[in-house]
């Protein structure tokens, strides 16, 4: 495989069990497809927006590459591993239909696991193997990649629907999108600039500015938008009116504040107290819809995240 990054981390990674696409993609199980395969339990995307968790790939085109190194990041970072290499060296990139082609491959070799299980629900198996979402999200920065409008056109071509997640700092991507995502997540975790690059560390210059340039954007988007604010304890839950400014100007479709869960290289960084308990988001939540002129619309104890919008119930797509 031919890539820019040490061989060591290829090894650990897979050892995480990331299953590599290519020669910078890559498709990880999420904890949620064994938790509706095995016990019927789905992720909170199906009770927002109806998206099935047993037809879902996580996946991402730009495994290794990031514009930022966010403390609350579960992926590996340069230096984590004590292995270091340059994340925004960008490598020579695979086409839209490789990337589509080898995440669905793969996909389906994480779901032969699920056969032999006799707790397995058999019908959601069977369903599992025609992946109807992909969340382009998992780890990097998606919009680094430089087709990444022909990579959710492939995959809407073969039926998916796609959410995509950025931390907003690729605005000149953004502009000249051939295709928008079904859904379009935008990572907003700190109310003001020295927040920002104290939790974000940007790795960037005028990455703040990036950040505001593509929330300026966000209104002519036509699918539905989000902005999620991870939040951390002791870190990042203050200053409310902050967030309300930024989120008044990219008047997205809903706001998702969310726990950081202490989870995944992120434990080399912060501490399982960092880790915000359910009450604490909604009361965060609640605080942030007041300011906003937003209603809390749904929730997900389990998951801690509350959804703000001012519609009266989300948009749900369905894919069955």
């Amino acid at each position: 495989m031919e890539t820019l990054v040490p061989s060591p981390l290829i090894e650990a990674m897979k050892k995480q069990k990331y299953h590599f696409v290519g020669r910078h993609s890559a498709v990880k199980r999420c904890r949620w497809l064994y938790e509706t395969l095995i016990h019927n339990r789905p992720c909170y995307k199906q009770k927002f927006y109806g998206i099935k968790t047993h037809q879902c790939i996580q996946m991402t085109p730009a495994l290794f590459y990031c514009t930022q190194q966010c403390l609350f990041c579960w992926r590996a970072q340069s230096s984590d591993l004590q292995i270091a290499w340059d994340e925004m060296r960008l490598p020579t990139w695979d086409s839209p239909e490789e990337i589509v082609e080898g995440s669905i491959k793969e996909q389906l070799k994480i779901l032969s696991g699920y056969k032999g299980n006799p707790k397995t629900d058999k019908k959601k198996l069977e369903e599992a193997l025609t992946p109807k979402h992909a969340a382009i999200s998992l780890t990097g920065e998606p919009t680094l990649y430089s087709s990444i409008g022909e990579l959710i056109q492939a995959f809407h071509i073969r039926g998916l629907t796609t959410f995509l997640v950025s931390n907003g700092t690729v605005p000149s991507e953004l502009t000249k999108l051939s295709e928008e995502p079904t859904q379009f997540y935008v990572s907003v975790c700190a109310p003001d600039e020295k927040s920002f690059k104290h939790i974000c560390r940007p790795q960037i210059p005028k990455a703040w500015e990036k950040l505001n340039e593509t929330l300026q954007l966000l209104p002519s988007f036509k699918c539905p938008s989000v902005i999620r604010i991870t939040l951390v304890h002791k870190s990042n839950m203050k200053n409310v009116e902050g967030y309300a400014k930024l989120i008044e100007k990219a008047n997205p479709t809903y706001v998702e504040p969310k726990a950081y869960m202490h989870v995944g290289f992120s434990r080399l960084r912060l501490g399982f107290e960092n880790m915000p308990n359910y009450e604490e988001i909604y009361e965060f939540a609640t605080r942030l819809a007041k300011e906003i002129g937003y209603n809390v619309i749904d929730e997900s104890e389990e998951s801690r995240v509350v959804l703000l919008s001012r519609l009266e119930v989300p948009r749900r797509f369905g894919n069955a």
